[in-house]
Order: structure tokens, then C-alpha cells, then sequence
């Protein structure tokens, strides 16, 4: 890390870790090439990780700024987004219906909510800290709940973005797209809430992280870019993290929650796709494009890099772990990686598909090791069922 990492851990052990996010946030800052970015994301960052707006416990102001495009003719201009439309309207479903019933327990080891192997026992002992059976089974229990509790939180970033990006997009088919896409969103924060409120018990507060991504978002008035942050980024990663957790766990009521998500995400990533191919290739500039590829790729670097479950680490080993080991835990975990590995499969297809991977920006993606994934399906060429029979 660029930090000095001895000298901060010279420091009493609160204000070490107190440092040690003022260090990793400026790296964030540090890591961000274009100042156009810096400027789109700078000030979410100050927000997100400094001030920590997300951890306050009141509700957060986002001042949104963008232009709400009519059109009084009501045209049918864009035939792959009316039969996205046609298919929305198929394919909801109330989440009332779900299997309610079923008892959870969230450390009954014969049904567990992630795998045994998701976290690095050996590594985390290699560190001095041994867990009992009984620790480990409430530590996965903590890890699922923590990333259920981001995926309620981004469910609640793309409800609020999928009203505005209704607004603001440039085809009436995708308006009339879009309204499914609010109410599906509606209905994930719905189901996932109830599912943490009811089955788990436990909600964890936004990563510092993801909250600057949505602030970032929801405060830019660019059509394009809520569409390029919301439809692209944030859907396509979230509809990796729901197929790992659908593929890993044994739980039947949450795998049977995410079959439902992930038939809806792949249709909102789809909308992504399909209203940004045309605009990306036809109608920006070249410095414009130049910006939104960078965005793209800090913003992928973000989510890989730096969700990292701090959450988790301050309730269970602020006293014995350094961030750092942690870190390296997280990142280092079968778990983690398949999660990070999913997601980026979902993700670098469709930026390449709405020209977002020119061979300026290749090398980037290279060195990242994210490049792999470019010839991947994307979203317009895969369905969810085809998505969960691929989990199989």
C-alpha cells in the first residue's frame, strides 16, 4: 500500500484505523488519472469516505440535477427496448409470493447461507486468530449479512436512479421500459429488506465505498452517465455478486429471492446496453468517450479493490487484525475471488459492447488482470435463464 503502513501501526489502535481510512481514501483520490473524473467523483468521495455520510444514521440529502426529456408524440423509436418492454411486463412478480415460511437459521451448518471455504481459515489463523467452529459458522453468517445489506442498499441507489434515468432518457420505448425497471426495484428493496429484517436480524450500514458510487450517481445530471453508473456498473456487478451467492448457497428461500433478482437484472442490464451502444459510438465526442472510459475503469477498480467488508472487520477484528491483514484476507478468500470473478465476467463484455474498451484503455484493463473477461456475453446476448442455467 502507498501509505507508510509501520508508522501507522505505531498508532494507538483506534486512531490507527481511523488513519489508516485517511490513507486508504486519499489513495482512492491518489489512483485518478483524468481530472474529469476526479471532478465527477472527488466531491461523492469527500462525502462517502471522509465524512462518512452514509454511517450518520439519518437519512442523506443528494442534491440530483438533470433534465427530464418529453416527447408529446409519443414515438415507438427504438424496437429492442419495446420488446425488453413486453418481457418486463411478463416477467413481474410479487414478492409476497415467495417461500415466507421456510425457517432460517442462520447458523445451522447443514444449511449454511455461504460455504465453509468462503473465508481463508488458514490465512486468518496465519494471523494469529483461531476461530472455533461456532465463531466461523457466525463470522459467514456476518459476511452474508453484510453483503445482503449492500445489496439492500444498491437496490435502494438503483430505485431512486431508474425513476430519474426514466425521466431523462432519449426513447420513448425506454420510458416505458423504465417504469418496470422502478417498479422491479421497488420490489428488490422490498424483498431484501424483508429477508434481512425478518430471516437475519442483522443490517450493516452502506460501505463507504459503494455510498460514494451512488452519490457520485444520483448528483451527476448527465442522462448518460446515470445510465452508464446505474444500468452498467452497479447492475451488471450486482448481477455477478447475486449468481455467486445464488450458485453457493443452500439456503431455499434466499436462493430462491435471487432467481427472481437476477431474471430482473438481466433485463435492466440489457436497457443498459441497448440505450448506450448507440449513444456511445454515434454520438459523443472522442475527449467525451475518453472521459467515460476512465470513469468506467475506477469506478470497476472501486469495486474491486475496495469492498472489502471493513464493516465486518470493525464488529469482529478491529482489535486483532491490522486493515491490511484484513485486506489481504478478503482479497486472498475463495469466496471473495469467485465474487470478484463472476462480477467482472458480467461487467467487461458490455463495456466493451457499448464502446467503452477502445485500445487506449485496453492496456489499463490488462495490467488490472480484467482484460481476460473481453470476450465475454453481453447482456444483450444472454437472458437470465440462460444466466442461472450457466450457475448450474
Amino acid at each position: 500500500m502507498m501509505f507508510n503502513e509501520r508508522m501507522v501501526s505505531l498508532l494507538p489502535g483506534r486512531m490507527r484505523n481511523q488513519v489508516a481510512q485517511w490513507f486508504e481514501a486519499a489513495e482512492v483520490f491518489g489512483e485518478m488519472r483524468d481530472p474529469k473524473v476526479l471532478a465527477a467523483i472527488g466531491p461523492a468521495g469527500v462525502r462517502g469516505l471522509l465524512l462518512q455520510r452514509g454511517k450518520q444514521g439519518v437519512p442523506t440529502q443528494m442534491p440530483a440535477a438533470h433534465q427530464a426529456h418529453f416527447d408529446w408524440r409519443y414515438p415507438h423509436d427504438n424496437a429492442e427496448m419495446a420488446t425488453l418492454y413486453r418481457r418486463a411486463k411478463e416477467g413481474q412478480w410479487n414478492g409476497d409470493s415467495l417461500p415466507w415460511h421456510i425457517d432460517v437459521d442462520p447458523l445451522n451448518p447443514e444449511v449454511p447461507l455461504i460455504p465453509r471455504n468462503f473465508i481463508d481459515s488458514e490465512k486468518l489463523a496465519s494471523f494469529g486468530v483461531r476461530l472455533t467452529e461456532t465463531e466461523e459458522l457466525k463470522l459467514r453468517y456476518s459476511l452474508a449479512a453484510w453483503m445482503l445489506s449492500q445489496f439492500l442498499h444498491g437496490e435502494q441507489g438503483a430505485l431512486f436512479a431508474a425513476a430519474q434515468v426514466t425521466e431523462a432518457v432519449q426513447f420513448f420505448d425506454g420510458k416505458l421500459y423504465g417504469s418496470t425497471q422502478v417498479m422491479d426495484e421497488g420490489r428488490h428493496v422490498e424483498v431484501f429488506h424483508r429477508y434481512i429484517d425478518q430471516k437475519l436480524n442483522k443490517l450493516y450500514q452502506i460501505n463507504d465505498n459503494l455510498y460514494v458510487i451512488i452519490d457520485s450517481l444520483m448528483t451527476d445530471g448527465r442522462w448518460d452517465m446515470k445510465f452508464l453508473g446505474m444500468q452498467i456498473m452497479v447492475e451488471g456487478l450486482a448481477l455477478g455478486a447475486f449468481g455467486v451467492i445464488y450458485k453457493q448457497t443452500k439456503e431455499p428461500l434466499l436462493k430462491e429471492l435471487l432467481r427472481n433478482v437476477i431474471q430482473d437484472e438481466a433485463r435492466h442490464v440489457h436497457y443498459g446496453v441497448v440505450a448506450l451502444r448507440e449513444q456511445f459510438r454515434e454520438h459523443i465526442t472522442e475527449r467525451e468517450r475518453h472521459e467515460r472510459e476512465d470513469w468506467a475503469y475506477e469506478v470497476a477498480l472501486l469495486m474491486r479493490n475496495r469492498f472489502m467488508a471493513f464493516e465486518v472487520y470493525d464488529e469482529w477484528f478491529g482489535g486483532r487484525l491490522t486493515r491490511p491483514q484484513w485486506r489481504d484476507l478478503v482479497g486472498g478468500s475463495p469466496g471473495m475471488m469467485d465474487f470478484r470473478d463472476v462480477m467482472f465476467r458480467r461487467l467487461v463484455p458490455n463495456l466493451r459492447e457499448i464502446g467503452l474498451m477502445s485500445p487506449r484503455i485496453m492496456p489499463h484493463y490488462e495490467r488490472a488482470g480484467l482484460l481476460r473477461y473481453y470476450n465475454g456475453r453481453s447482456a444483450d446476448q444472454i437472458t437470465g435463464d440462460q444466466i442461472l442455467a450457466d450457475l448450474h
